[in-house]
């Protein structure tokens, strides 16, 4: 039935602001919703999440690939994989309310069917214990209007601005004689995440405002300043076409995370921070938030507008989304919610589950419908 019925809005005001939790997250924290109260969801896409949230809020997973794979039914293991406690919350019923938001909506009547929103309120609907679901009147952009005191965003300390000709990076500021890449200071990729240049890498008080603890060096000549307080990893990969970054990906990411789950923060670095290093991090977002190297490239690029992996690189990044996202589509299908007949058109698909190209020459026999990928770097032809 459509317009749907029951998704109540809750005031923005001090309802909601009595409901959170007032404690501030430290680094690398995963901040839980109070225990017995109240559940706080976050529907928008995890970029914007990583962005700015409201505190306490769990962001949910509903990306292409997880509708593509549920046909409008998603499970809470979906759209919730990794919070297994919270989960078996919902379904003994421990929650007296969960709260949801999008970006702005202020009525239950103005989303659309085939929104995450109600995506998530079906699925609560079907696996829970039916908690008092609410939809948050006027979204993220209304309650931080307001109340950004209880939302957590996400600073750049970069000042550097988008190239504006064809020039390469490294002639810089002509007026200051910094190089572009070294200008600003290292930026925050996840709040336990930063990407920069070897200069940053050198610069203990820069390291200290933001609490690094760790350094992971993407290259075989940048030295190690200060091994007796930081911790390091070095990568020796050279940025050139002959260059496998690609099996350096899974050692990199479970570095990350250790320095993670440490409570510590990492600088992903290499010499000027625009090709090696950014690779890694774009890596890492694709591995860990299960986001397609487009999604991931540009939420990278508002960050530090300068980088600019190699293209063998991108086309190292192509083929892990492949892997990253083929895995994924294979344990969706393996789960219980996957039909036989899905599992079965599943059999008979090509062992590539991913075809990409590069725009790297037009033949005499392309047309522009053909060239799909010229109207952007990063085209990818999912088959699951």
């Amino acid at each position: 039935k459509w317009p749907p019925q029951g998704l109540n809005p809750l005031p923005w005001g001090s309802a909601l602001r009595r409901l959170l939790r007032r404690e501030p997250e430290g680094p690398g924290s995963n901040p839980s919703p109070n225990p017995g109260r109240c559940l706080l969801l976050d529907c928008r896409p995890f970029l914007a999440h990583s962005a700015g949230h409201i505190r306490g809020a769990l962001s949910v997973r509903c990306n292409s690939i997880v509708r593509r794979r549920a046909k409008g039914a998603v499970t809470l293991e979906q759209i919730l994989p990794a919070e297994a406690e919270v989960r078996a919350r919902l379904r003994a019923g421990l929650y007296s309310a969960v709260v949801l938001y999008d970006e702005r909506s202020a009525r239950a009547e103005s989303l659309r069917e085939d929104s995450t929103v109600w995506l998530v309120v079906r699925a609560l609907r079907r696996d829970t214990a039916r908690p008092d679901i609410r939809l948050l009147k006027g979204g993220y952009e209304r309650f931080y209007s307001e109340y950004p005191e209880f939302c957590a965003k996400t600073k750049s300390l970069s000042s550097i601005s988008p190239p504006t000709s064809m020039e390469p990076v490294e002639l810089g500021c002509s007026s200051c004689g910094t190089p572009l890449h070294d200008q600003g200071g290292p930026v925050e990729i996840l709040p336990f995440l930063y990407l920069g240049s070897a200069y940053h890498a050198a610069r203990r008080d820069m390291l200290d405002t933001l609490g690094i603890t760790a350094l992971l060096n993407v290259s075989s000549d940048c030295p190690n300043h200060f091994e007796g307080h930081y911790q390091y990893k070095c990568i020796p990969v050279e940025d050139n076409h002959k260059a496998d970054i690609s099996s350096w990906f899974m050692e990199a990411i479970e570095y990350i995370d250790l320095v993670k789950d440490c409570h510590g923060r990492v600088l992903v670095h290499c010499q000027a921070g625009i090709s090696r290093s950014a690779t890694i991090c774009l890596a890492y977002l694709m591995m860990k938030k299960r986001v397609k190297l487009e999604e991931a490239f540009e939420f990278v690029k508002q960050r530090r507008s300068i980088i600019s992996p190699n293209f063998s690189f991108m086309g190292q990044l192509l083929q892990f989304e492949s892997q990253v996202l083929a895995t994924s589509c294979a344990a969706e299908a393996a789960s219980p919610s996957g039909t036989l007949r899905e599992r079965g058109k599943a059999s008979s698909t090509p062992t590539s589950q991913f075809v990409f190209s590069f725009p790297v020459s037009v033949g005499m026999h392309a047309t522009p419908s053909s060239l799909p990928y010229l109207h952007s770097p990063i085209t990818t032809s999912p088959s699951c």
